[in-house]
């Protein structure tokens, strides 16, 4: 028996997209009889998140007031978007599952900012692509459709992957401004979002927690940083800016819900259920996954030994 859906969390800049790099690389046999991992398909909300950056800019850029965000270095205007992002993934998720058919072609854009706006009020919240003039969604739909194509181009790349005998590896970072201790208020924090997720995703999970303290997050976040869209588009090489970093990432919830739920689980209550997560911790506070940065041939032997010994160690208990 292998983990289904394995939830990767963590301050930005962790070691996440380093991790998930790594265990695609393993050989299937290493995989299952290390890790408890099938071959993996990948699920990550940051595409959605340069996409409503890139939406924001050209609202901006066409007079309109701003959404989303207010200029290219800001947190969220509205903090329920955490809600947004959350939805996003549910909606992946079930497209994995039931395996949805591509977009039309010449539609990328137009269907992607719909997508937002579906999500957008999943989370409670209304709408913000179609309350714009016309003027401003057909000049969204010019400006991002090959934007959106790349990120469509990759949605159907997972969807053709399926879910059938894998692990299902879903990326995600949450956190709440510098200095606040838990419980952190909704929409921030592992506590909120966990609960957004779908029934049939938090049934089947376990979670994988990428611990490093957050002025370490900022730091590593400043090294992987690639200037120009290249970075900004890219999972293993975007900066976050430092005012979100310090306002939306400056703490997070992780080991105090592990804490609450006795140290080896987190509850996760929804409605009227309960569901319990088995829980690992992958220490990383001293830095073991920067490294794999790097083409895989430079992969350096011992410290492939070391890290694969830690995760090894961080992934015992959660096979569920």
């Amino acid at each position: 028996m292998t983990i289904d859906i394995l939830l990767l969390l963590a301050l930005p800049a962790s070691g996440k997209s380093e991790l998930r790099r790594y265990i695609a690389s393993l050989d299937p046999t290493t995989a299952r009889d290390d890790l408890d991992f099938a071959p993996t398909v990948q699920l990550d909300d940051y595409p959605y998140v340069h996409m409503m950056r890139r939406i924001a800019e050209e609202v901006r850029a066409a007079g309109e007031p701003p959404v989303f965000f207010a200029s290219d270095g800001d947190p969220f205007l509205d903090p329920g978007d955490w809600g947004t992002l959350t939805q996003l993934i549910n909606l992946d998720f079930a497209d994995l599952v039931d395996g949805a058919d591509r977009p039309a072609v010449g539609n990328a854009a137009s269907w992607l900012l719909g997508r937002i706006d579906d999500a957008r009020e999943r989370a409670g919240m209304a709408p913000v692509i179609s309350s714009l003039l016309p003027t401003t969604r057909n000049h969204l739909y010019g400006a991002l459709e090959n934007e959106a194509e790349q990120v469509i181009d990759e949605r159907q790349t997972v969807i053709a992957t399926g879910a059938e005998r894998r692990t299902i590896v879903i990326e995600l970072a949450r956190g709440g401004p510098e200095g606040a201790t838990p419980p952190l208020p909704a929409p921030y924090g592992y506590q909120y979002t966990l609960a957004q997720l779908d029934d049939e995703i938090l049934a089947r999970a376990a979670i994988l927690y990428v611990w490093v303290e957050p002025d370490e997050s900022r730091r590593k976040n400043l090294e992987r940083a690639m200037p120009g869209r290249e970075g900004d588009a890219s999972v293993l090489h975007h900066g976050v800016p430092e005012a979100v970093m310090r306002r939306e990432y400056g703490t997070d919830d992780l080991m105090w819900l592990l804490a609450e739920g006795g140290g080896s689980v987190i509850y996760v209550h929804k409605h009227d259920r309960v569901f319990a997560l088995p829980t690992g911790v992958f220490d990383n506070r001293e830095d073991l996954t920067s490294f794999l940065r790097a083409p895989e041939e430079e992969w350096s032997p011992f410290r492939l030994r070391q890290l694969h010994r830690e995760l090894v160690n961080a992934t015992a208990g959660l096979r569920v």
